[in-house]
């Protein structure tokens, strides 16, 4: 076996470029993820779409239609729940997608289908389908775009919404927007990397941009490509080690973070000892 042996089959060419094109959508959300302070809020939906993919099988129709309309009925759900209660909103949020996840489940294990958990908790991204691959395609492009399109009035609301409603946005439809694309997004990334691992690369290229780079144009550019190479190398490397794509991919982007915390000129750890030493 060579380095270059991978390159000799199909599945992984098919696999790095559907890990990149996910690792990318991934990673402009994440930008304004990580802004917003939403972290919490990708993690509950990730996992709530689970018993909205199950019930949409039941159904007979496709389930990315299930799992996008169960992850904005948590976020909706969730909304409601803490406007009408005297609870913060990470404890309504950790009672109602682990409550759904839970669900989901139940209703997995009750309902007869050739669909495996596994590949639904953890992607199939060796093994994907060339529908799943459209489905992904089509799912994840508009939302990009979108997102592209709409970024300076996303911008705005995720660092001052007061601001943004001052000058006359809609406030009010730029919430749901951003609801309607992070529940997009988890569902562009289920077939790579699955519910429970679509989180970090929800969360980790954000984070890395935003401690290497002080304007958002250079946050964004340094999300998309260390969320990409991110995820190619993991391919590559899951190849070798027989393991988890995802779990491979999540991995080598987990290892970009820790370097940018250590390194990251002014912002990082060993730059900040520096200076408290000086």
């Amino acid at each position: 076996m060579t380095p270059l042996t991978p390159f000799e089959y199909e599945f992984i060419w098919v696999a790095l470029g559907m890990s990149v094109f996910v690792g990318a959508v991934c990673a402009i959300f994440s930008c304004f993820l990580v802004l917003k302070g939403w972290s919490l809020m990708g993690d509950a939906i990730s996992h709530a779409v689970l018993p909205g993919i199950v019930l949409a099988f039941v159904a007979g129709i496709p389930l990315a239609i299930g799992a996008f309309v169960s992850g904005l009925g948590c976020a909706v759900g969730t909304g409601y729940i803490k406007q009408n209660s005297r609870l913060k909103e990470d404890t309504v949020l950790g009672v109602v997608f682990t409550g759904l996840f839970a669900l989901g489940l139940v209703l997995f294990v009750q309902v007869e289908s050739d669909q495996h958990l596994n590949h639904i908790l953890f992607g199939n991204l060796l093994g994907i389908e060339k529908s799943s691959i459209w489905q992904t395609l089509g799912i994840g492009l508009p939302a990009a775009l979108v997102m592209l399109a709409r970024q300076k009035d996303l911008l705005l609301f995720c660092f001052d919404p007061a601001q943004a409603r001052s000058i006359g946005l809609n406030t009010t439809g730029l919430n749901f927007l951003m609801l309607s694309l992070l529940a997009a997004t988890v569902v562009a990334g289920l077939q790579s990397v699955g519910v429970i691992l679509v989180i970090a690369m929800l969360i980790t290229p954000g984070a890395v941009g935003f401690l290497l780079c002080r304007r958002f144009g250079a946050m964004l550019a340094v999300a998309v490509s260390t969320a990409a190479v991110s995820s190619a190398l993991g391919v590559y490397v899951s190849f070798f080690l027989n393991g988890s794509t995802a779990a491979c991919i999540v991995l080598v982007q987990t290892a970009v973070f820790i370097g940018a915390f250590l390194f990251a000129p002014g912002k990082g750890y060993l730059s900040r000892r520096r200076a408290q030493e000086a």
